[in-house]
């Protein structure tokens, strides 16, 4: 720090500036942070063992979990960790592919840097390139979905982004999760991620996963009556039970026939709500909050089902299936508020007692519900984020059906033009075209490295298939086998969405790092230790 700076900055600030301090650090932040996730890339990569603040433990080659999880503080790395979570939060998918890619551009730009070029000479060529190769990816889509309601053709275009997560259980799930998508497209061909469900359920295999045209809730029914067909559905999201007042209240009570008749007026209160519910028909209670013992004992009485779910997005999800009401109030439901359901019954899983609330094939059900299987938690939470991956591509290819070759194909095929492009440009922004070009191998690369194989093999194996006769744009990278292979014909698409999103994170990301020339930060502010309040201890609340 100068002179001049220590004398206007509080003491304890840090100010680092100029390419060596404060470019090349960010770079070298951003390029070890994607270093990280790099090998979790493609079928074949690797897990990660993460255990976060509060000591829980992950075990996953997802990248958004992954750098959700850590607590990265570096300000240029916690740049690159916002991109991937704004990919997250978008597309739902390809938030690795923004970190690496993101990472191998400012490892490009530093060679430039070293050898004397301008970061905003290497600026406006990563800009350029970036306009041409979102215009080359439109040109090399190589797959449509036509009918977003077909099961097969949806299970075909998701089948690879289940691959990257599930190796081996690919061709189990895409079908699945195709089917309970399509249960749930609205008339007008919209679809909400929220309507598709996941019920994780230990023990099993992952070949046990099945689907249900409706809601399971993992808990059991409140009574003894555990089936119902042609069920009435009344939900309340209040409870039922008695309605406590707002001030305390002191009975004196001088004889026993007094207390006799308070009792029974509580009774038949209780009981009048139960039967006026009874009465309407409904044969189902759905209660959001605690259940009285009182009113067990009415509902017994009358033949009805409760059932009580303490979570209010669950409450939610039981109303959307059944087209019923949450009603605050205790009393009968009106015809329009109660909600019908084909079959409502209590099941076992594997030793734990589930709720389901089923609707028939000639019903249109707005909830369906994956119940998944496995032996441990971890791999329940990895199934569960393949699924949310094949949904969330659901979601986009009802909005752009549009694919491009995966396995590293579309990458060589733009890598590929954009040398051409690089080598026509006058002036220095050639060399910043020609490395985001070199940049794109790292997808191709990465596979191949997971793989086991040979990546500069293999890299040239890709340049000659893509460059013989101008047919082969569609060739990618075998895993397995470490050859070139046909992606479209071997199934392997990515969504044009998610690859032109990652495309303009990555380089908006590397962009905005190659603009900071100095970094300034205050010293942490440092207090007195924070007491735990009465009844907790040092680790933190409890819930």
């Amino acid at each position: 720090m100068s002179v001049r700076n220590s004398e206007l900055l509080k003491e304890g600030t840090r100010h680092l500036q100029g390419v060596d301090e404060a470019v090349l650090r960010n770079i070298e932040a951003v390029r070890d942070l994607a270093k990280i996730v790099r090998t979790s890339m493609g079928p074949q990569g690797m897990n990660k063992m993460v255990i976060n603040h509060l000591e829980k433990l992950f075990v996953t080659n997802d990248a958004a979990t992954i750098l959700k999880e850590l607590d990265v503080f570096h300000p240029a790395a916690k740049l690159a960790v916002m991109a991937s979570q704004r990919q997250e939060a978008e597309i739902g998918d390809a938030t690795n592919l923004v970190l690496v890619l993101a990472g191998e551009l400012l490892n490009q730009a530093e060679s430039l840097i070293r050898n004397g070029l301008h970061p905003n000479d290497i600026i406006s060529g990563f800009e350029k390139a970036y306009k041409k190769a979102v215009s080359v990816l439109e040109h090399i889509v190589s797959f449509k979905v036509e009918d977003t309601k077909n099961v097969d053709a949806v299970s075909k275009a998701i089948r690879a982004s289940i691959a990257s997560k599930q190796l081996g259980y690919a061709d189990l799930m895409a079908p699945l999760i195709a089917k309970a998508c399509t249960m749930v497209f609205s008339k007008s061909g919209k679809f909400n991620v929220d309507d598709v469900r996941v019920a994780k359920i230990p023990g099993g295999s992952i070949t046990d996963m099945h689907i249900v045209k409706g809601v399971v809730i993992v808990r059991d029914a409140e009574g003894t009556v555990k089936h119902v067909k042609n069920a009435k559905v009344g939900v309340f999201s209040s409870g039922i039970d008695y309605a406590a007042t707002e001030t305390k209240e002191t009975f004196v009570v001088n004889k026993a026939e007094q207390l006799e008749n308070f009792a029974s007026s509580q009774e038949n209160a209780m009981e009048k709500i139960i039967k006026e519910i009874a009465d309407s028909g409904v044969t189902v209670i759905v209660s959001g909050n605690k259940i009285g013992d009182m009113a067990m004992h009415f509902i017994e009485k009358y033949k009805m089902m409760a059932v009580k779910v303490t979570s209010k997005f669950e409450l939610r999800r039981v109303c959307r299936t059944c087209g019923a009401t949450p009603l605050l109030r205790l009393g009968a439901p009106t015809k329009e508020e109660i909600g019908t359901c084909d079959i409502v019954t209590t099941d076992e899983i594997g030793g734990t007692k589930v709720t389901v609330f089923k609707q028939l094939e000639s019903t249109n059900s707005r909830i369906s519900t994956i119940v998944c299987r496995g032996a441990t938690d971890n791999i329940l939470d990895d199934l569960e984020r393949a699924i949310e991956d094949g949904v969330n591509n659901v979601k986009q290819l009802s909005l752009d059906a549009r694919f491009v070759a995966g396995a590293g194909a579309s990458e060589i095929e733009l890598a590929r033009q954009l040398r051409s492009y690089g080598d026509a440009t006058p002036g220095q922004d050639q060399y910043a075209i020609r490395k985001f070009a070199e940049a794109l191998e790292i997808v191709p690369r990465t596979l191949a490295e997971n793989g086991g194989h040979d990546a500069t093999s293999v890299i040239a194996k890709l340049y000659a298939a893509h460059t013989a006769d101008g047919k082969g744009q569609n060739m990618g990278v075998d895993v397995e086998s470490g050859e070139v292979r046909d992606s479209v014909e071997a199934g392997v698409l990515d969504l044009f969405a998610a690859k032109q999103n990652a495309l303009y994170l990555a380089t908006n990301t590397a962009i905005d790092i190659l603009r900071v020339d100095q970094l300034v930060m205050s010293k942490p502010a440092v207090g007195p230790p924070v007491r735990a309040p009465q009844g907790q201890d040092a680790g933190g609340p409890e819930f």
